[in-house]
């Protein structure tokens, strides 16, 4: 019944910092959007953004920034996106370690957004 994820969103106390990671860091596009809206756009799937108090209706019944534990697949290998976060001096907190994925193997690093969301990041593994 469910083919693939359209959209999730993102609760965030520091729209600013947030912006910031999203975009410079992890390389998304920032697109606007109805009535003031933002959003992370990359690939075929985007990031809505609410601020925390200022959420858009309907909205989850508890949204709580720092809640969300996702997992992307990068565009570049692993080592490019190692060295991009030293880059801009995120800190990985784990990794590269493997995983599993939901299509197959994946090699990963975990870092934290300015929310504390934490934020895996991957290649598929041969």
């Amino acid at each position: 019944m469910i083919d693939h994820l359209d959209h999730l969103v993102l609760t965030t106390a520091h729209e600013e910092a947030c912006t910031r990671f999203y975009v410079d860091v992890m390389g998304m596009a920032l697109e606007s959007f109805g009535a003031g809206r933002k959003a992370f756009r990359f690939g075929n799937q985007k990031i809505n953004l609410h601020i925390k108090d200022h959420e858009f209706e309907p909205k989850a019944q508890l949204p709580t920034p720092g809640s969300l534990d996702l997992c992307f697949i990068a565009s570049v290998p692993l080592e490019e996106v190692i060295a991009r976060l030293k880059e801009h001096d995120v800190p990985i907190l784990e990794g590269p370690v493997m995983r599993t994925g939901a299509t197959s193997r994946i090699r990963s690093v975990y870092v934290r957004d300015p929310d504390l969301n934490l934020i895996e990041i991957s290649e598929l593994a041969p």
